[in-house]
């Protein structure tokens, strides 16, 4: 990660430096901050980072439309239905104030009374009281994302740069960006809600570190879990008691237990991975696992194991858009550039299940990219 100080020309900064000494005293507050997150104070930075095409808001194909205004996101469990058996790897829910938190695995998720209607202009005004803009707002499909910014709360709590920050707060750069997707899935009691985080990090292109670029960088439970804290006072739990419950269950994720696991199977008429996991329980995995590796979910019909994802292949992503994700991945100009659309289809087989990918018509994909995309799922699912 780059800590950077962009500094300005010598008489700027001899200025900076009596200002400093002037303003010291006024800076010791801002010292001892122990925020973890602080994305407000960079909403006025200048020049936002250019979007790569897999992340943009566009207007959701008429053919995945959601029928009769039901979100088909759902993890449904019919009413009067027997509980699941308990496993290993997962710990009593912890409600408070109507909204509970819950985990799988190595995944947690928030479950309410609330519907996804009530839910959503609830999580409009939380994500912009984060100081975070929205670039894909999707009430009908269930799926909120925001736009990148940059966490100042990492940045070194010295006296210079809180001095400093106070009156040329450009002058100092994490090296990093954050966004979080926000998916809402309607279930027979309420709501469920999951949060991913995806990252970017600025590195050095060369060995004399004149020029920088960005690449991705892995998602930070830690960030996902303060959110899914945050978000459970928003809607309603005290603020001790959320934090306990996230901390619970970031604790009980911690404990050793067998994990689930995932594989690719070859001889399949379409690429195909299996996971250790009933349906309900991969259903839930792989929409974060699609999430989380920079899918677009378009629409879901759980009904039928199916989810329509927006897919661009890494090595054409930012051709129609270049600069700045176009200098993340490189690739032929000559192949089709673009994104595609595909099915991911998530069917349980007893206490497994298998997912596969299929073309937007609906006939089984074994290629380059159909094997990409079962390899992404592989990794974060096994």
């Amino acid at each position: 990660m780059l800590n950077v100080i962009r500094f300005p020309s010598h008489s700027v900064l001899a200025s900076l430096v009596l200002l400093s000494t002037l303003a010291a005293c006024s800076s010791i507050d801002g010292v001892v901050s122990g925020d973890k997150i602080d994305y407000r104070s960079a909403t006025a930075k200048p020049t936002p980072l250019e979007v790569p095409p897999d992340l943009t808001q566009l207007a959701v194909d008429p053919r995945y439309a959601p029928q009769a205004g039901v979100i088909s996101a759902a993890a449904l469990q019919l009413p009067g239905a027997p509980a699941s058996a308990p496993v290993t790897n997962q710990v009593a829910p912890v409600a408070l104030g109507g909204v509970r938190i819950e985990r799988q695995g190595n995944l947690r998720y928030l479950s309410t009374t609330q519907t996804p209607e009530q839910l959503w202009p609830q999580l409009q005004a939380f994500w912009k009281e984060r100081g975070l803009t929205l670039a894909v707002d999707q009430p009908d499909v269930g799926v909120m994302e925001t736009d990148w910014a940059e966490n100042r709360a990492r940045l070194s709590d010295d006296i210079i740069r809180k001095t400093l920050g106070k009156i040329f707060d450009s002058l100092f750069s994490t090296g990093e960006r954050d966004k979080y997707r926000t998916r809402v899935e309607r279930t027979a009691q309420g709501s469920e809600i999951f949060i991913v985080h995806r990252g970017l990090e600025e590195v050095y292109t060369n060995q004399i570190k004149d020029s920088t670029t960005w690449k991705p960088r892995p998602s930070e439970s830690l960030l996902e879990g303060e959110m899914l804290s945050r978000l459970m006072i928003k809607l309603g739990a005290k603020d001790e008691l959320a934090k306990a419950a996230v901390a619970q269950t970031t604790a009980a994720a911690a404990t050793p237990v067998t994990p689930a696991r995932a594989r690719v199977l070859n001889d399949r008429p379409a690429a195909t991975l299996q996971i250790d996991e009933s349906f309900d329980r991969a259903w839930r995995r792989v929409g974060l696992a699609l999430d989380r590796s920079g899918f677009t979910v378009e629409d879901r019909d759980r009904a039928q194991g199916l989810y329509f994802v927006r897919y661009v292949d890494p090595a054409q992503a930012g051709k129609e858009e270049p600069g700045f994700f176009g200098k993340l991945f490189s690739g032929d100009a000559n192949k089709l550039t673009g994104p595609i659309r595909y099915r991911v289809n998530v069917k349980g087989e007893g206490e497994a299940s298998t997912v596969s990918v299929f073309d937007t018509k609906g006939a089984p994909e074994n290629g380059d990219a159909g094997q990409r995309i079962v390899r992404l799922l592989v990794d974060d699912l096994k």
